[in-house]
């Protein structure tokens, strides 16, 4: 596949009438999982970045549309699991339970997925927003996978294990607009009105 040309802000930027709108499948098995093994991308579309650095509204691309990124999972405590999750305004907070991600051909799961919702303040107190995003991780990888060494032109640390890769989708949800109230058949009353007149005036 030719690469996209134009780069801006840390994003390859797509042709005119080109989207980038991968399934959960394609994302885990086609993009996470051959970053992870060093294995070439079907496309250099995904970048790497340091998500608890950004708030969401301040993540490179355009906010208005889904966003992906491949990041390494911090951890919290120098000697703890629990990643951080905590960026300069808020915290993400998890939602839900992880949901599998399952290969269509062969019915195995090859993934996990997270869904978070992003709090303005500090935890556990804050104020729910309407930015959303999904973790992706590999399935069956444990402490026991391998160290990879730092490759160049990246962002990453030295070493990094294959379960603390994660490749995130980041989007603000979109409400309904709301209707006042009234309107919703304001203008079929209106119509019928203007149709009855027109009767009692022939």
């Amino acid at each position: 596949m030719e690469k996209p040309g134009c780069v801006r802000q840390g994003l390859v930027r797509l042709p005119p009438g080109f989207r980038f709108h991968p399934t959960d499948e394609e994302l885990v098995v086609q993009y996470l999982k051959r970053k992870v093994f060093c294995c070439p991308l079907p496309a250099s579309i995904i970048p790497e970045i340091g998500l608890s650095k950004y708030d969401p509204w301040d993540l490179p691309g355009c906010p208005e549309s889904e966003r992906y990124f491949f990041n390494i999972r911090e951890v919290k405590y120098p000697n703890g699991s629990r990643p951080n999750r905590a960026s300069a305004s808020g915290f993400w907070k998890t939602t839900g339970k992880d949901r599998p991600v399952v290969a269509s051909r062969t019915n195995q799961v090859v993934g996990m997925k997270k869904a978070l919702v992003f709090y303005r303040g500090r935890a556990p107190n804050g104020c729910k927003t309407d930015w959303i995003m999904h973790e992706y991780r590999l399935a069956g990888t444990g402490s026991e996978a391998c160290l990879f060494p730092q490759r160049k032109n990246s962002t990453l640390s030295s070493v990094v294990r294959t379960e603390d890769w994660v490749l995130c989708r980041v989007f603000k949800k979109r409400r309904p607009a709301k209707v006042p109230a009234g309107e919703e058949f304001g203008g079929f009353i209106d119509f019928l009105g203007r149709r009855g007149a027109g009767r009692g005036g022939a």
